[in-house]
């Protein structure tokens, strides 16, 4: 648990700083914003956040296999040396006090380190910039970071640098505090703001909401339609009777607001039938939701399998909510055909 929030709360430290230097010079001067083969952008902070934790995991838990999201091999590329020194110097902007040189081999061997694919019966679940979009449109995106025993998420901490760690507070000024969120199996779900003290003790734990009232219910999706189906989501509120507009807003902060109380549903309905989720786009959030007491499965209400490698291979779509809502979720989803065949 403190290994896990100490390093997320790192590399949300220097996301801020990378997307500090986005504002200050804006986007089309090499700050470092490149396309993957997906066409989702990476920037510099994606790859030096992934650096930073894989090289905590690998100080700390050096037998524990890492799947993340990122690779080096854009790095790679003999036209990638300005890109690689700007990762290089942020990785080393945020590391004083680590005894380890900060290099260009250095850094590009932490962010491989993240290269599991198989499962195995312990191993941890990286997403360095959850929300690389809405990162660079400076709104909502986490850092997310989980362990998985035996199939199950058991450690959880998720860093939201633009969401105010208090509930209701509305949009963070990206110079204030953020919050993280984290959970251990068993042991509730908890909030800090991000700050130099990151002491456990002084968090606050959070619950889910507990209304079922359809003219209070509200819920969440992403603000990309290509990440969940937005008419499918529809369709389920007006069965439900909810009247309120979905909040949209990117990356695993949608998991955070269902937590602690502000959203009661969080729906990623599937765009294509055989679209399989990232298991790092869902296991830190997934835990910390269960441990607010909400209840996280797939559109038939299946438990979330993190036994396949990178995808959720067993599972489609994801539907979060809390205790009164979820059965009466997947109930609408069924009755309006759109659960799996």
């Amino acid at each position: 648990r403190d290994t896990a929030i100490g390093a997320v709360a790192v590399a949300a430290g220097l996301c801020q700083r990378v997307r500090a230097g986005l504002i200050e010079r804006g986007r089309g001067d090499g700050t470092g914003v490149v396309a993957k083969a997906d066409q989702s952008p990476v920037t510099v902070a994606d790859f030096g956040s992934q650096a930073v934790i894989c090289r905590t995991l690998e100080a700390s838990f050096p037998g524990d296999p890492v799947i993340g999201e990122e690779d080096s091999a854009e790095l790679r590329r003999p036209d990638a040396a300005d890109l690689l020194k700007k990762v290089v110097g942020f990785v080393r902007e945020v590391s004083k006090g680590v005894a380890i040189p900060v290099d260009a081999g250095a850094v590009r061997g932490w962010i491989d380190r993240g290269g599991a694919r198989s499962y195995h019966e312990r191993f941890w679940t990286l997403d360095p910039i959850d929300g690389t979009k809405g990162f660079l449109r400076g709104e909502q995106y986490a850092v997310a970071l989980a362990l998985i025993e035996a199939g199950r998420p058991v450690v959880a901490a998720l860093a939201c640098p633009n969401l105010p760690p208090t509930a209701g507070a509305g949009e963070a000024d990206p110079s204030s505090a953020g919050a993280i969120f984290f959970a251990v199996r068993g042991e509730g779900a908890w909030v800090l703001p991000t700050g130099n003290d990151l002491d456990p003790r002084k968090a606050a734990r959070i619950t889910v909401g507990s209304s079922d009232d359809p003219a209070l219910g509200r819920f969440c999706e992403s603000v990309e339609s290509g990440h969940s189906a937005h008419g499918d989501s529809a369709r389920i509120a007006e069965a439900l009777g909810i009247v309120a507009p979905p909040v949209r807003l990117d990356s695993q902060a949608k998991y955070a607001v269902v937590a602690r109380g502000e959203a009661d549903i969080y729906l990623r309905m599937p765009t294509k039938k055989d679209y399989r989720e990232a298991i790092w786009d869902h296991a830190a959030g997934a835990l910390i939701v269960s441990e607010a007491g909400g209840i996280v499965s797939d559109i038939d209400g299946r438990p979330l399998d993190f036994t396949r490698g990178p995808r959720l291979e067993a599972n489609r779509g994801v539907v979060v909510a809390n205790p009164r809502w979820h059965s009466r979720v997947i109930a609408a989803i069924a009755r309006l055909g759109l659960a799996s065949a």
